[in-house]
């Protein structure tokens, strides 16, 4: 999938190990930890993509790309901490290990840590792309957690929310590519919503995933979000249309939930038409973001933007 920029991976594996760091050795301990527990890198990957054949100076377009990703740790350490999260991609989190304080304030400063990298090398307009999508992303969090536990939402709702929390940050990554490149403005903008319908089409998978994957395949426990409230598509459309609508609303407003609620409410949620459903918006949504891809993208480079969204449509884990 990511064979066109995988030197450029390799590359940003280096980096990452480097930046992080310090002469306070617990921040480069959990640093360490965050970076060696590996993930997709999908976000600086699809930069990457984005700036292919376009440029061949690494240290104008490399910091960007830390810096992404600098960004998607800190929300994961500062989501892991907010959910109370023993494990993720089945190995333990940094707030098992180190506790909340800590991990915390590793956030911070992994985020001042991008912004750091970044601050005399890209454009203000980067730099506006960079800050709006993390106010988006807190926006999205903020909206996410006042809505737990509430059973009247609508697909809208939820929509709004993935895209506030998820295809932001991927549409920005894109879009962060072009304008690193400089590609005129109407190719940078179809990056950007190539970005933006992957994010929101990753992130229904990702919800789908959570009632139908393994804890092995995911590395976290099976319907977590259920079991903290988060009321994702495939349960809106259960709501929606399951003989029982009755019981799961009232399972999904129950707090501190048993497993036996969960197993019933996941059960109510498969006697239904939700995972089909779901993964139907998920193809609208890779089917445009195929459709968007720039023309003059060709060949090995638009086999691998093709890919990916293959990618986020097969994904188990």
């Amino acid at each position: 999938m990511f064979d066109v920029v995988k030197s450029d991976l390799m590359l940003l594996e280096t980096e990452l190990l480097s930046v992080i760091h310090s002469p306070e050795k617990l921040i480069t301990d959990i640093s360490k930890h965050l970076v060696e527990a590996g993930g997709k890198r999908l976000r600086p990957a699809l930069y990457f993509m984005c700036t292919k054949g376009r440029v061949t100076d690494m240290e104008k377009i490399m910091p960007m790309a830390v810096a992404i990703e600098l960004i998607h740790m800190a929300t994961l350490v500062h989501d892991d901490v907010i959910d109370n999260a023993a494990t993720r991609r089945g190995k333990a989190t940094a707030n098992s290990c180190w506790g909340n304080h800590s991990s915390v304030l590793i956030g911070d400063y992994l985020f001042a840590k991008a912004f750091s990298l970044v601050a005399n090398k890209v454009s203000n307009e980067m730099l506006k792309v960079l800050t709006d999508v993390i106010c988006s992303m807190c926006e999205g969090e903020i909206n996410q957690n006042r809505s737990t536990f509430h059973a009247d939402q609508k697909e809208s709702d939820y929509l709004g929310r993935i895209e506030q929390k998820t295809a932001n940050f991927i549409a920005a990554s894109c879009e962060l590519g072009g304008l690193a490149v400089g590609l005129p403005i109407e190719e940078t903008k179809a990056l950007r919503e190539y970005g933006y319908s992957l994010g929101m089409a990753f992130q229904i998978t990702d919800d789908i995933l959570d009632v139908t994957a393994s804890s092995e395949q995911i590395g976290k426990p099976v319907g977590n979000d259920l079991r903290q409230g988060i009321v994702t598509l495939p349960i809106i459309y259960a709501l929606e249309h399951s003989l029982h609508k009755d019981e799961l609303h009232e399972i999904v407003q129950t707090k501190n939930m048993s497993e036996e609620k969960i197993k019933r409410g996941l059960t109510i949620l498969h006697e239904t038409d939700a995972i089909e459903y779901s993964y139907s918006r998920v193809a609208d949504y890779l089917k445009y973001a195929r459709e968007v891809i720039p023309a003059n993208i060709v060949g090995d480079h638009r086999e691998a933007f093709i890919a990916v969204a293959d990618f986020v449509g097969l994904r188990n884990y």
